[in-house]
């Protein structure tokens, strides 16, 4: 994260958005090269522990790596990679030039917040780095030129606030039990006061808070706005990152800070996890049906795919973690290359409801594929990502015994075929207009990164040993530290 940090004030000194955008290239980049060395320096269960200004843990602060979450770190990274070189294009038309540096300002400290809520062992320290990113998360879906924008970044902002509100009272609670902020010390002192009423209250607040950050359903409302206004770039990049990360936070209090059989065995937080989580698979899928504009059908959409990935955490068992934790990725592989698409879509036909884009298939083949392919592995079809993710989910629910969950996966599965139907149906079988008829394919950098995000979707779900292997380690040892 230090590298996007010395970036920001660079882009703002300078005030040109040409430089800001080379420079936020940089710095994506290197953010990624260092992501995956890390990830390689762990890949055998160790562990880098860095203490900043030499004081040692727990008395200063750590930053500590390990599987779980250089893992996370690659996808950010991976993520803020891509669209940056899909923004050159899309920020030009989305956003007015005189705000173009501020735009990669923003992106450059998002994307250091997002990898230091990851990286960072210290409980207040993950609080600074969230605000980091919801801040300027905030900022950036305000750039989005229709002014419903600024209502989205608002209730956005009121949001988050509160969620942020509730987590910092959490680690306080915490902090008042423990006397410490290191969450791997805090997680060897917290067994001897676990049952006490500051503590659960402290897992509460922590859990409403991260809940309302990662938009997990009834917490949702949010979302929706956020994705639809903001510009493309940005829905892209928040969709696969911002609620990554924030589940990754939930299961690094769950597990290595309570440890499972506090959340699990003592408390019924596992029944509470599957009920919202199904709420969401259903629900979401439900509305998303209804939604006459794309970006906020694939909004809902969402909504229901974080359901998922909750719904492994929540039968607690290796495959079920495995399983929520590859969807992870594999959801964020998923949006990103369908907003990056709806993008193409937006800057050629100015809108992305359907009564806009009626055989936009003909004119538009590559991108509209794309969706296709994309709408495919949200279903879950062989040869894609989300198929990969839904048979883990599918054999978590067997192993438990519950095939009427299995069973409820499938069928929630099948709602997603309705709303991708609906992209098909008016894309492919209905006669373009005269103003779509006039219509070509995005840029080429906005298309190409947008199909590469789609050639991962695929390949990934052709070969998904690097990917499984990846959340199973960390699975293992999330479940390692939890017992």
């Amino acid at each position: 994260m230090v590298v996007p940090l010395i970036a920001a004030p660079l882009m703002v000194l300078l005030r040109h958005g040409g430089f800001a955008w080379l420079l936020a290239t940089v710095a994506s980049w290197s953010s990624l090269a260092v992501s995956a060395a890390l990830l390689g320096e762990v890949a055998g269960g160790g562990v880098i522990s860095y203490a900043v200004g030499s004081w040692a843990p727990p008395w200063g602060i750590e930053y500590r790596i390990d599987s779980v979450n250089a893992f996370l770190l690659v996808l950010v990274s991976l993520i803020a990679s891509v669209v940056v070189i899909y923004c050159r294009d899309s920020v030009e038309a989305e956003v007015a030039p005189e705000q173009h540096y501020l735009f990669y300002t923003m992106y450059v400290l998002c994307l250091a917040g997002l990898l230091g809520i990851a990286a960072t062992g210290d409980g207040f320290n993950l609080f600074v780095f969230l605000e980091i990113s919801s801040l300027s998360s905030y900022v950036l879906i305000a750039l989005g030129r229709d002014r419903r924008a600024l209502m989205a970044s608002y209730q956005y902002l009121i949001m988050g606030t509160i969620g942020a509100t509730f987590i910092v009272i959490g680690v306080g609670l915490l902090f008042l039990m423990t006397g410490t902020l290191n969450l791997a010390d805090m997680a060897t002192r917290l067994p001897g006061v676990t049952d006490t009423r500051p503590v659960l209250a402290a897992l509460a607040f922590l859990t409403v808070g991260i809940s309302l950050k990662l938009a997990l359903f009834p917490l949702h409302l949010w979302l929706p706005n956020a994705y639809a206004y903001a510009p493309s770039a940005v829905t892209a990049f928040l969709a696969a990152t911002a609620t990554k990360v924030s589940v990754y936070v939930l299961l690094r209090f769950y597990y290595s800070v309570f440890g499972e059989s506090a959340i699990f065995s003592a408390l019924p937080m596992g029944e509470i996890l599957l009920m919202l989580s199904l709420a969401a698979m259903f629900i979401a899928s439900i509305v998303a049906i209804f939604q006459q504009d794309i970006k906020r059908l694939f909004a809902y959409s969402s909504v229901a795919q974080i359901g998922y990935i909750t719904l492994g955490v929540s039968l607690d068992n290796m495959t079920g973690l495995t399983g929520g934790i590859v969807h992870l990725f594999n959801h964020a592989l998923t949006k990103g290359a369908l907003f990056l698409l709806l993008g193409g879509i937006a800057l050629r036909v100015g809108a992305v409801r359907f009564d806009a884009i009626g055989g936009i298939g003909r004119v538009m083949p590559l991108t509209s594929f794309g969706i296709v392919i994309g709408g495919l592995s949200l279903i879950g079809v062989p040869g894609t990502v989300g198929f990969v993710s839904k048979w883990y989910l599918v054999l978590a629910a067997f192993e438990v015994g519950a095939w009427w969950l299995a069973a409820l996966i499938v069928l929630s599965s099948l709602l997603a075929v309705i709303y991708v139907w609906r992209f098909v149906e008016v894309a492919y079988f209905r006669e373009p207009g005269a103003a779509v008829a006039k219509l070509r394919e995005a840029p080429l950098s906005m298309l190409a990164t947008s199909w590469l995000m789609v050639a991962a979707c695929v390949y990934f779900g052709l070969d998904a040993s690097l990917t499984v292997g990846g959340a199973a380690q960390a699975a293992a040892e999330l479940l390692g530290s939890g017992r």
